[in-house]
């Protein structure tokens, strides 16, 4: 998309063509009737409604929710003995409302020796995640679905909270488009002891 580009987005679920009545054969109505017909079905197509950029982003958010939703219960529904707080909300971008990420638990474990706090999402996209205050980098929107977990500082979705880069140079714990490997990756992170997260590296 070049910059300064506009988008448009219409509500494709209400907009369907209506098919062309099928008319009868001119002499067989005349036979049957005795007169010619002069009338002319137009085929007119529903007027498409387009959407605002709050409405897309309604709709945008509605469905990563639902996405963070299954995810959460799939983690929970794992074992017993591993079990996340859910911390849903999601974010969509002004400019392109179509795309966005969820949050969808937040917990703490220890790496390198030391507790760590760190934040589980999944977007709408793909994209490179960056070392700097600009966190996502070249997205890609053809590659529909990322995973990541973030090591952070503060309570999530606060204004308070930041990625904690201490840990690595950008933070990342993983990043994923693999929905299998995201959720081994989370339990990993929830595990209670190493024993558990040796059986879950095998799976």
């Amino acid at each position: 998309m070049e910059a300064g580009t506009k988008l448009r987005y219409y509500d494709a679920s209400g907009w369907h063509p209506v098919a062309p009545k099928v008319k009868p054969v001119a002499h067989s109505e005349f036979l049957r009737t005795g007169r010619i017909s002069r009338e002319r079905d137009d085929w007119l197509p529903k007027e498409r409604r387009y959407l605002t950029y709050a409405e897309v982003a309604t709709r945008t958010g509605r469905k990563l929710e639902t996405a963070g939703e299954t995810t959460h219960e799939r983690l929970n529904a794992f074992h017993h003995d591993i079990k996340f707080p859910k911390v849903l909300f999601h974010r969509t971008f002004p400019e392109r409302p179509h795309l966005g990420y969820c949050h969808v638990t937040a917990a703490s474990t220890y790496l390198a020796r030391r507790s760590v706090s760190w934040s589980f999402y999944i977007c709408n996209f793909f994209a490179q995640i960056g070392e700097d205050e600009q966190f996502f980098a070249q997205i890609d929107a053809k590659r529909r679905r990322m995973y990541f977990a973030v090591a952070i500082e503060g309570e999530p979705g606060t204004a308070k909270m930041r990625i904690n880069r201490d840990l690595r140079d950008n933070g990342v714990l993983f990043q994923t488009a693999n929905p299998q490997e995201a959720l081994r990756n989370v339990l990993m992170l929830g595990a209670p002891d190493s024993a558990f997260r040796a059986i879950l590296q095998k799976m």
